[in-house]
């Protein structure tokens, strides 16, 4: 089946075609590491791993790469002002390593929360400053850059194409609000490759001088370059690397190495919260922490982010997010219910036309530009179908294996052990109906029914049939 992705460049879905077969490199714009991502943040991490998990689906074999952004930022993405950790790092009055450290320990924590797959690697910006002065001084040389004491600039009039992803017009730029007003360049679009600024605290001495740092695009223009090669196939991040970000990062490779640099560019829509955008002022910044403290799990907002296409709008409440964790926990119930019915049976789809036409419209979907929302459609068609009660054991067996060798692959494990079954695992259940009955073979009712009301309190359905003891999760 053949995979389409909406390119942004392009303006259109566009046929999957590998640069080399049986193989996709990725690249993803990380968190800068400056303050704990927020949930809407996540949402284009998360997207991320969706996209790796449905080419590994698909037989690929995947390199994944996704930065982390420890120097350069600016407050605002402007060219001009503060650095992000610098402004942080003077707040705590702590050291910025210090807060390198605890919030990209706080971010690798939150990703093993949401069941995000470690990428292959996670380069730091500051580790790779030698190879953003290797390509700075090819673009000098090249008359692409240029210095201004120990500042150096790109030229955005030396490279035709600017403006071709974002669809800025350079002219309009130059006139722009966005565009702070620096004597130093030669036009106002030029974008900052290394800047000089004493009172910064992550600094460097190079042979543009003393006291600089890199500007914020080169730093993914070689670390991508490190890991992937001057032209690889995916490039990703939220809607707002667009522009300047992402713009910057096309003129400066495709100006230092003669050629294509990505060739495709994916970008996720904001996710705003309760109509409107994230603000803390208005008190609606989220952290995973604080739906725990409402009683959700990583998994719930996973599973939340996955109903929605990554290019819609998508609005974050608590009510959409209560829907989410039910639709998750159906789920569960769902596999577990499928593992009941199934017993020992072998798996066999054949005359078994729901599961055809489920495995069909999942895949589909996910082939038309990532479509999660038709695809989780179709598996809650399927599980429609099964609880009317229709599945032989062997339907049962191979519609089990659609879900975990296919549905969860794809959207992650469902199952979350600290919130399934009021934080029952499998095992307790297992050892609880134990006790269930013996009580019974010893009479002991009372003691029966108390067991019975604890797994039914914990969303344990346990059926008496002719085979013996079967139970599943209760299904919202």
């Amino acid at each position: 089946m053949k995979l389409h992705l909406y390119d942004t460049r392009a303006r259109q879905k566009r046929e999957f075609v590998p640069l080399e077969e049986g193989k996709v490199g990725m690249y993803h714009c990380g968190p800068t590491v400056y303050q704990r991502p927020h949930i809407g943040n996540y949402r284009a991490f998360l997207f991320a791993d969706l996209l790796r998990r449905v080419f590994e689906v698909l037989g690929y074999e995947v390199k994944q790469i996704m930065n982390l952004t420890d120097v350069g930022h600016l407050l605002a993405d402007a060219e001009e002002g503060e650095d992000k950790l610098d402004v942080q790092a003077k707040k705590d009055n702590v050291d910025p390593w210090e807060i390198v450290e605890r919030v990209s320990e706080q971010f690798f924590a939150d990703l093993k929360e949401l069941g995000i797959q470690p990428a292959h690697a996670y380069p730091r910006a500051t580790d790779y400053i030698d190879e953003m002065l290797e390509m700075i001084e090819i673009l000098i040389d090249k008359g692409n850059a240029y210095k201004v004491g120990s500042n150096v600039y790109f030229d955005v009039h030396s490279f035709e194409k600017y403006g071709e992803l974002s669809g800025n017009n350079i002219a309009e730029l130059e006139a722009g609000a966005r565009l702070e007003i620096n004597k130093e360049k030669r036009h106002p679009a030029d974008f900052a490759l290394w800047k000089t600024d004493e009172k910064h605290l992550m600094k460097w001495d190079t042979v543009f001088g003393a006291n600089g740092f890199p500007g914020w695009h080169i730093e993914c223009s070689a670390m991508s370059r490190k890991f992937l090669g001057d032209h690889f196939d995916i490039h990703t991040g939220g809607e707002d690397n667009v522009f300047p970000h992402h713009e910057c990062e096309i003129a400066q490779s495709e100006s230092a190495h003669n050629g294509e640099f990505v060739n495709y560019w994916l970008h996720t829509k904001f996710l705003q919260v309760d109509g409107g955008k994230m603000s803390k002022s208005l008190g609606n910044v989220y952290s995973l922490d604080d739906l725990g403290t409402h009683g959700y799990c990583a998994l719930d907002f996973r599973f939340l982010m996955m109903r929605g296409h990554y290019r819609s709008s998508l609005n974050f409440t608590f009510e959409a997010l209560q829907g989410a964790a039910e639709a998750r926990k159906s789920l569960c119930g769902f596999i577990s219910r499928l593992q009941s019915a199934a017993g020992d049976a072998v798996a066999d789809a054949s005359q078994c036309d729901a599961l055809r036409t489920a495995q069909q419209d999942f895949m589909t979907s996910l082939c038309d530009d990532l479509n999660t929302s038709a695809a989780i459609a179709a598996v809650f068609t399927l599980r429609g179908e099964f609880m009317k009660g229709e599945f032989s054991p062997a339907h049962s067996a191979a519609a089990l294996e659609f879900m975990l060798n296919s549905v969860q692959p794809v959207f992650g494990d469902l199952n979350d052990e600290a919130s399934a079954g009021d934080g029952m695992s499998d095992a307790d259940v297992d050892n609880l109906i134990a006790q269930r009955t013996q009580a019974r073979a010893d009479k002991d009712w009372s003691k029966a029914d108390e067991v019975r009301d604890q797994l039914s309190a914990a969303g344990i359905v346990v059926e008496d049939t002719a085979d013996g003891i079967k139970w599943h999760r209760a299904l919202s």
